[in-house]
């Protein structure tokens, strides 16, 4: 028995959901179709790509995850081959899967997909949130095509569009209002420390430039992290790009050392993504280039 691609599709909702109800209700057809669906994949590559649990439902096996991944490639493949043979006919069309996270999705995202949806109106955006080292897991199994995320960008492909730096934050009466730049090597102890996710790329950030804030209280969310300088439990410490993206009405300082960052658009291959997301690719790296003036 051949492979054809319904069997791919109704195998990924169920790895998705990891439940044959809700794989049956995405898909608009029947739980006994799913199942024998399934049976049928099973059957024709001679493996079990589900364990059956009566708590958890359906857990992917381990070549189950391996077929999961060239499955999604398959549907990349797909979605390319469509939107090539759309954009000679002028008509560009299919789905773009990005994974962001929310910073980049507040302040990158916005005015690349209105002037992407205006110009091509056929193309459907399907946006994953998270943090970066969850979105460069998610480009690697191509849950996504393409991912905003911080540095380092290690193996992957990658445009930078934004040069971040890291900055204070303090209430206006603090005792360090008037000081032009706060030291982070004589404050460390009394930092704040916002990691937004971003945690293995800081961490190496901060080593290199001898700083140690294992032992000071972190965050996750420069909204807690506005709520904690608010109260007076320390200096907030946090990249401008994040606090950009909320408002706060604190004080912002300039540290010393300089610590800095990229926001990039990674892909494994850029060669490799369909020619919709490659579009919105250069549309946002145009943005940003104007923004900036880069």
């Amino acid at each position: 028995m051949k492979i054809n691609l319904n069997h791919l599709n109704v195998f990924m909702a169920a790895a998705e959901k990891l439940n044959i109800t809700e794989a049956a209700k995405a898909l608009f057809i029947s739980q006994p179709a799913v199942s024998k669906t399934i049976k049928q994949l099973e059957d024709a590559l001679q493996v079990r790509l589900f364990v059956r649990d009566r708590q958890k439902g359906i857990i992917l096996t381990d070549v189950g995850r391996e077929v999961l991944v060239l499955a999604r490639q398959m549907q990349s493949i797909e979605n390319r081959i469509f939107q090539v043979a759309s954009r000679e006919s002028q008509l560009l069309s299919g789905t773009i899967k990005i994974g962001s996270f929310p910073a980049a999705s507040s302040l990158l995202l916005p005015e690349a997909i209105a002037r992407f949806r205006a110009k091509y109106p056929h193309v459907q955006i399907e946006l994953h949130e998270g943090v970066s080292d969850q979105i460069k897991e998610w480009v690697t199994d191509r849950t996504v095509e393409i991912g905003l995320v911080a540095s380092p960008f290690t193996e992957f492909e990658h445009y930078s569009l934004v040069q971040d730096h890291m900055v204070a934050i303090i209430p206006d009466d603090h005792e360090l209002h008037d000081t032009a730049v706060v030291d982070l090597g004589r404050y460390q102890h009394d930092m704040i420390y916002c990691k937004g996710g971003h945690e293995a790329a800081m961490n190496s950030i901060l080593q290199q430039h001898h700083l140690n804030l294992e032992s000071n209280l972190t965050v996750q969310t420069a909204e807690t992290l506005i709520h904690m300088v608010r109260r007076r439990l320390g200096i907030g410490l946090v990249f401008d790009f994040t606090l950009s993206s909320v408002s706060h009405g604190l004080t912002v300082k300039p540290v010393t050392p300089v610590i800095t960052r990229e926001i990039g658009v990674i892909a494994i291959s850029f060669d490799e993504i369909s020619p919709a997301s490659m579009e919105f690719v250069r549309m946002m790296a145009d943005d940003e280039t104007s923004r900036f003036g880069k």
